[in-house]
């Protein structure tokens, strides 16, 4: 459908597209690019009246190991505004992808953490290999899961949440699963037939029915807005500006333990 650098967008002549992270080498980790891409395509994706389903997937050993280091590096380097312009960006990507009218399908076939959990949070079905693992590995570098946390909190529910955004405690599948971020979990073998299984559902549905029940459904379900959204950007930017914040990115950067790791 376009030419991207860090994505993939193809659509078949079965009304499916399928939106891939391209960036195997860092591990599907999001840059600016990545995050500006991404927003460009929830836009084609949501103007194509055509479309019956978007799978979204990853190249690659990993789903998406969240914020690239050197973007987390030029945020440490930058000023509150700059920060706060980072954390919104990446914010209105998930809104864009969470906001898209026909369903998004998420093929998780490795690990995610951090903001990789943020793609999944605003997928409508999550399939995922058995043998990934997830956490939300924010509060290990002295900050919070604040731009993702709206999303991520909606899908968790409270006991999800309280178990594992403030820890950042690790999840395999079939935890995740139970706290309702992941749908199906299958072997990685057999991943490709599951997705195949949604969409063989996505196939026998009505089109215009599924995006009015996806409406109807954000509408009735209580989804971020405009205002907490800016709320969770100006928590971030207050936790980047903290001292353990300052500590733990520069042990990550230095890869050393942070100063309370025990």
């Amino acid at each position: 459908m376009s030419d991207f650098e860090t994505i993939r967008l193809n659509r078949g002549d079965d009304g499916i597209a399928w939106l891939t992270l391209a960036r195997a080498q860092q591990h599907n980790a999001f840059n600016r690019m990545m995050i500006d891409e991404m927003t460009e395509a929830a836009g084609m994706l949501a103007a194509d009246v055509t479309l019956r389903a978007v799978v979204l997937a990853a190249e690659g050993k990993s789903f998406s190991a969240g914020g690239d280091l050197r973007w987390m590096q030029k945020q440490a380097a930058t000023d509150r505004a700059g920060k706060m312009a980072e954390a919104r960006a990446l914010a209105h990507m998930l809104l864009a992808l969470n906001n898209l009218p026909m369903p998004l399908i998420a093929r998780v076939q490795g690990n995610a953490f951090g903001g990789g959990i943020g793609l999944m949070a605003v997928s409508d079905i999550v399939v995922a290999a058995d043998a990934a693992s997830f956490s939300l590995t924010e509060t290990r570098l002295g900050l919070i899961p604040a731009t993702i946390g709206p999303f991520v909190m909606r899908r968790l529910g409270a006991a999800g949440t309280r178990q594992t955004f403030i820890t950042g405690s690790p999840m395999d599948a079939m935890r995740a699963q139970r706290l309702g971020l992941v749908s199906v979990v299958v072997p990685a073998d057999d991943l490709d037939t599951a997705i195949l299984r949604e969409l063989t559902a996505v196939r026998a549905a009505a089109p215009g029915a599924m995006r009015t029940a996806k409406a109807y459904a954000l509408g009735q379900l209580d989804q971020p807005d405009a205002t907490g959204i800016e709320a969770a950007i100006n928590v971030l930017a207050d936790s980047w500006e903290s001292d353990e914040a300052e500590a733990g990115i520069t042990a990550f950067f230095d890869r050393k333990p942070p100063p309370w790791a025990g």
